[in-house]
């Protein structure tokens, strides 16, 4: 028996699937009496205070639900994500879809939905983001080396520049 993903993986490397769409979901007032509109997910006329708009339908707030983890998306955040006529959650979408990859510190997998940082091409865990030889951590605006693949501080770059170790490349 073949997984949900497994046949989603399938269906996209035979080309069945193709970039995904990405949609807002605003969240509007319900129309005056007389002028409620049908909810695409029940088929029922929406009477709630709120309803939402996506995919040029209306919606019930509890009616439009990731397809994977059934989350309410009006709730999760304001984009929705329509591949091989689902509708994900952006978590779900970058795990069906999204791709992985190996931090260049740890050489661990990266899950595709998960916050990185980024230095040239090398991709690394949040976590994994910090001097290579005193594990100093770097804040936002923080100066940075990139030397032989190794993230350095200031101070040890510079120390090693003083000792002749590194040529000066300041990313």
């Amino acid at each position: 028996m073949t997984s949900f993903s497994g046949l989603l993986e399938e269906l996209m490397r035979w080309g069945f699937l193709r970039r995904p769409r990405v949609y807002g979901v605003p969240m509007l007032s319900v129309q005056p009496k007389g002028k409620q509109k049908g909810c695409a997910g029940c088929n029922r006329k929406i009477k709630d205070r709120y309803l939402l708009k996506a995919l040029d339908q209306y919606w019930h707030e509890d009616c439009l639900k990731c397809a994977c983890c059934d989350c309410r998306l009006g709730e999760v955040g304001s984009t929705l994500y329509t591949k091989a006529n689902l509708i994900l959650c952006r978590r779900d979408y970058l795990r069906l879809f999204g791709t992985t990859g190996n931090c260049a510190a740890c050489s661990k997998l990266i899950p595709a939905f998960e916050m990185v940082m980024r230095a040239r091409d090398n991709v690394y865990h949040l976590d994994c983001f910090a001097c290579q030889l005193c594990n100093q951590r770097f804040c936002v605006g923080d100066k940075f080396f990139l030397k032989n693949n190794m993230i350095l501080c200031q101070m040890d770059y510079e120390e090693g520049q003083l000792n002749g170790t590194f040529d000066s490349h300041v990313q």
